[in-house]
């Protein structure tokens, strides 16, 4: 059961800067592979999923599947059927039901009441076009300006869409992260008070994820580092929800011969129905050795029972992006 925000409960002040302290080291692993429903698993997806699934096993944890389709307008019909079952054909087993985004909206409209009945959540009218003026923090995203912080004013009163924002104050937030060491954000100057509701009704993915986690108990979260963006903001929500942090692994995500993130956008193939040489570019791409030079498991069974024993995530390159041609050439042999 997720804990009620406490009455009162105030915005992280800057002693939030320093790490914030892992659940994983009191509790039993539990980690999740979350992917969206917005086309079927490519290259990029498998990164992430074989480095949590690793982790998670080589510690004996739980290994969780959640369909994060809170963004309804971007779920296409059948991806989620395909996703599941190129993780089956993959190998993958997971423990427990798959969890999906779009049949827990009570717990994230709780989460939503209990920020906005605090005051750390307020609605605001500013449309993307308000914002096209706002500057651009480290991550490339605009700062919001705090125009509706005080209250909805001047024209923008008439707007009946909304949508609701959480105050960041001046925190700052920290964590540790297991490949990349210490991490700080400044979240008023890289991101501004962000939203945590969308004003079509939707609830934002940074609260939906958090929610999920911490209903779901999850201690690990093992991601691309294209989300390590994201990582304060959840922070500061676990925070000021009064839900535990997990700890976080963010490992390289792959790009294309252009140095594009391999994803739907970029028309990355899916998954090829042939699972072993796939697998091995993965493993090869996250930096993973195999036992002895040039010996190729005969089986995904065989990979798997190597791949769980034999993860180290010290291993895994701290570079943030990687082509998919390098991770080819290192003695795999074969395309993905």
């Amino acid at each position: 059961m997720i804990p009620a925000l406490a009455a009162g409960a105030k915005t992280p002040s800057p002693s939030s800067s320093a790490p914030s302290v892992s659940v994983s080291d009191r509790s039993p692993y539990r980690g999740r592979f979350a992917p969206s429903p917005t086309g079927p698993l490519h290259f990029g997806s498998l990164i992430a999923a074989l480095a949590s699934y690793c982790d998670a096993r080589v510690a004996r944890g739980q290994w969780l599947v959640r369909i994060e389709d809170v963004d309804l307008p971007r779920t296409r019909p059948g991806a989620e059927d395909a996703i599941l079952a190129a993780l089956e054909r993959y190998g993958f087993a997971w423990d427990g039901p798959v969890i999906r985004q779009r049949e827990r909206g009570a717990l994230y409209e709780a989460a939503l009441a209990n920020l906005f009945a605090s005051g750390i959540a307020y609605r605001c009218a500013c449309s993307r076009r308000d914002l096209d003026s706002a500057p651009l923090g480290a991550s490339g995203e605009r700062v919001y300006p705090g125009t509706c912080r005080n209250g909805i004013a001047g024209h923008r009163a008439n707007r009946t869409q909304n949508a609701w924002r959480v105050r960041v104050g001046d925190a700052t937030i920290g964590y540790r992260d297991r490949l990349r060491g210490v991490q700080s954000q400044a979240l008023s100057q890289e991101v501004g008070d962000f939203v945590v509701k969308r004003a079509d009704g939707l609830v934002a993915y940074q609260l939906a994820v958090v929610v999920d986690d911490a209903d779901q108990g999850i201690t690990d979260v093992v991601r691309g580092v294209d989300l390590a963006s994201s990582t304060a903001r959840q922070i500061f929500l676990q925070q000021v929800l009064g839900y535990p942090t997990p700890s976080y692994l963010h490992v390289p995500i792959a790009v294309n011969a252009a140095g594009q993130k391999l994803s739907k956008q970029t028309r990355a193939a899916p998954l090829p129905a042939s699972p072993l040489p796939t697998l091995l570019a993965a493993w090869a791409f996250l930096d993973q050795p195999l036992p002895v030079d040039r010996w190729h498991p005969a089986s995904v069974a065989e990979f798997w029972s190597w791949a769980t024993t034999a993860w180290s995530p010290s291993r895994v390159s701290p570079a943030a992006t990687i082509p998919v041609v390098e991770a080819v050439g290192r003695g795999v042999g074969q395309a993905v």
